[in-house]
């Protein structure tokens, strides 16, 4: 049993069928660019963010939060801004009678606008810098092609925007948002990337220059993920956000932004770690990290329960999250492929003959092997089996990503790879 289309045959249609069996998303809402995110997938991303938030708070961040309207002025005092006009949602009117505001107001498409207005009134002198802060949000854009988390109208992410005394201060925070990149969305969520300085027609308009952390799906198209811009005073001298030096000398603060998408972060896990009979979660994003399966037997059931229940309970202290599937009107075989399509990391499997052998049947999710552990052991060969997961996840991502890199020294030679596929 597994899922209709093969990955490495179908990746598109796969990929939308992980989504509706996994009960990632339902795009039955019926507005196009806008998903209701079911529960799985947001209690995923929400260890997402927790993992870039802690990351950040690290690093010296601050979280602040900011409304999600931006007014039509704010955007205006950066004309090469003006790239996202074509993208804004405005809110125009309000009320029963939808009387109009006295001003448009813009759904944030990004926060420059928004936030660097603030900076302007909360940055005096150089005793407050560096200035580092960033938000958990989201942002709409009016996309005329969209994809579940890939491509949408409203998406999820985290907004870095820094302000330095200095250029070399600010390059610094280039490297740091590089680094802050390999620690958590490779080495914790299992996503390689290739580092590079994007071209001049793809940087973010109002930098000096932008640095890209993307990765390949595996059909072999180029997905963005976390950037990094440098902006030197570009934005700084349209907003005004200024400080005094020790010398008393008034200058203009050098800024950067970065901005990790955790929405395209579940296309990559989906796309990434996924196989044939669905996703395949690491134990640090997993819901659930463990799922206990009983093997009902007539006569037995409550002897199993109780047996399941310790089980457990073990586990629960030890600090896993734990799920008892005790439905008694599904199959055992019906439970197994509803959580391998939802990429639960460790299945448990008890029925009577364990019972009698204080043991259970263990079964890893990545590789589909079953073991005989026994109760006594059971928290330590979670414990142990644990980190293997993340470790395999990223050896064979970073294996998938080098498979569809192809380095060409000519055009001829690019056309010829191209062609090829």
């Amino acid at each position: 049993m597994g899922l209709k289309y093969k990955k490495e045959k179908n990746f598109s249609e796969w990929y939308s069928e992980v989504i509706q069996k996994a009960e990632l998303a339902d795009l039955r809402y019926n507005v196009k660019g806008f998903l209701v995110h079911r529960w799985w997938a947001v209690d995923i991303m929400k260890r997402m963010f927790d993992a870039y938030r802690k990351e950040l708070d690290k690093t010296g961040h601050k979280e602040a939060w900011f409304p999600a309207v931006i007014p039509e002025s704010f955007l205006k005092q950066e004309a090469k801004h003006a790239e996202f006009s074509a993208e804004v949602f405005w809110v125009t009117a309000a009320g029963a009678r939808k009387k109009k505001l006295e001003e448009d107001l813009a759904m944030r498409p990004t926060s420059e606008t928004g936030m660097y207005t603030m900076y302007s009134k909360w940055i005096r002198s150089w005793r407050d810098l560096p200035f580092k802060r960033y938000q958990q949000c989201q942002v709409w854009r009016h996309e005329s092609t969209t994809r579940p988390f890939l491509r949408g109208r409203e998406f999820f992410w985290i907004e870095a925007h820094n302000c330095f005394a200095t250029k070399e201060e600010a390059e610094a925070q280039v490297q740091e948002d590089i680094k802050t990149t390999e620690t958590v969305m490779h080495r914790q969520f299992g996503i390689p990337f290739i580092f590079f300085k994007r071209p001049v027609w793809d940087m973010f308009l109002g930098t000096e220059y932008s640095c890209a952390a993307d990765t390949v799906t595996p059909d072999g198209r180029a997905l963005q993920q976390p950037s990094t811009h440098y902006y030197g005073q570009k934005f700084a001298k349209a907003f005004n956000v200024k400080f005094k030096d020790k010398n008393e000398k008034e200058n203009y603060v050098y800024q950067t932004t970065y901005g990790p998408a955790i929405w395209r972060f579940m296309a990559s896990l989906i796309s990434y770690h996924g196989d044939n009979k669905g996703l395949i979660l690491p134990f640090n994003l997993a819901p659930y990290q463990v799922v206990v399966v009983p093997i009902y037997k007539k006569g037995k059931t409550k002897e199993i329960n109780a047996y399941a229940d310790k089980v457990v309970s073990k586990l629960e202290k030890a600090g896993y999250r734990v799920f008892f599937d005790s439905d008694e009107e599904e199959s055992p075989g019906s439970k197994f492929y509803n959580w391998e399509i939802k990429g639960v990391p460790l299945r448990i499997e008890i029925g009577p003959r364990d019972l009698a052998k204080k043991q259970m049947i263990c079964v890893l999710r990545h590789t589909g092997k079953k073991q005989p552990v026994k109760i006594a052991e059971i928290a330590k060969f979670v414990k142990r089996v644990e980190p293997t997961v993340l470790l395999h996840l990223v050896k064979q991502a970073d294996a998938l990503l080098k498979k569809n890199i192809h380095e060409a020294k000519t055009y001829a030679e690019l056309e010829k790879k191209i062609k090829k596929g």
